[in-house]
């Protein structure tokens, strides 16, 4: 038995996420912590980074296989979902001050989801709407994040 990679850019992806992680938590441990009802600065960076540890690990563990007979593939580098998403997150940088952060929201869920060839319009519309309800209710309100909700 050998161990196998199945999928070379996820095991990378899942390398680099773990090494991220690491240090982001590493870099976040040297602020005051503070407890979950009273955050410091360091609180939630920390958790961020070791949530991106773990999922890193979760991708790099899919990735290997111990087997014999599975040959390995390499899925290449995908234009499309890459410029989609990092276009979804230029869209909400730049129009989350305008327009609040629900339409931004939307936006970004929109100009995104398009990163998938078989893309239903109907299903980015409910998933840009939970989204926008639970970013206004964990950075809006949870946090106090000062981001406005509907357009300025």
């Amino acid at each position: 038995m050998k161990i196998r990679i199945l999928n070379r850019r996820d095991s990378f992806t899942g390398l680099f996420f773990i090494l991220l992680g690491l240090a982001g938590s590493h870099t976040a441990s040297g602020y005051p912590l503070g407890s979950a009802m009273r955050m410091g600065a360091g609180y939630f960076p920390l958790l961020l980074g070791a949530v991106l540890a773990v999922l890193g690990a979760i991708v790099l563990i899919r990735s290997v296989r111990v087997t014999d007979d599975e040959p390995a593939q390499d899925d290449g580098f995908a234009l499309r979902p890459a410029v989609l998403v990092g276009a979804g997150v230029i869209v909400f940088a730049l129009v989350v001050q305008q327009l609040g952060l629900v339409l931004a929201t939307v936006a970004l869920t929109l100009v995104s989801g398009h990163a998938h060839r078989e893309v239903r319009f109907g299903e980015l519309l409910g998933l840009s709407a939970v989204l926008s309800v639970f970013g206004v209710a964990v950075f809006a309100y949870g946090l106090g994040v000062p981001l406005p909700v509907g357009p300025a």
